[in-house]
């Protein structure tokens, strides 16, 4: 067998599976909430503004695009990308490659959140409820992504 043998793959526990297969779905509800209110309008946000909670700020602040692309549209995108990659399926998958874009996603989800965060609070100076969301569901993929993927490629049951 050589390093990139599929069948050297180690197995996930069902306590990953299940939890990130649900939290998948809870960033892409989120998100598309947050997609939408983009749309029809922040106003249509249920977040109380305070004196750092303040998502229509956060979600209309000059941070809240990228390349002109909005963030929640991009947080969207990577949901609707990342249900599939946390699906039971996939987790069972004897592909090496499905588990290394799982693996690089959750990577570049937390890099992407890290910044989101820094520019939530030390650039706009307010937080949005429903971001925070979308960021404490992709931490803890990423979490679960870490303790699981490394193993399974190495060959060891998680």
């Amino acid at each position: 067998m050589t390093a990139m043998d599929d069948s050297a793959l180690g197995s996930a526990p069902r306590w990953a599976v299940v939890a990130s297969g649900l939290l998948s779905l809870v960033g892409l509800g989120i998100s598309t909430y947050l997609t939408i209110a983009h749309f029809v309008g922040v106003q249509a946000l249920a977040c109380n503004a305070n004196s750092i909670v303040n998502c229509e700020v956060v979600t209309t602040s000059a941070q809240s695009t990228l390349l002109g692309i909005p963030v929640a549209i991009l947080g969207l995108c990577y949901f609707v990308v990342a249900v599939p990659f946390y699906s039971p399926w996939a987790w069972r998958s004897s592909r090496r490659l499905v588990h290394i874009i799982r693996l690089a996603g959750a990577v570049a989800g937390m890099a992407f959140v890290l910044w989101l965060i820094t520019a939530e609070l030390l650039i706009i100076g307010k937080i949005c409820l429903w971001c925070s969301g979308v960021h404490l569901v992709t931490f803890i993929l990423f979490v679960i992504t870490m303790l699981t993927v490394p193993k399974m490629l190495s060959g060891e049951d998680a």
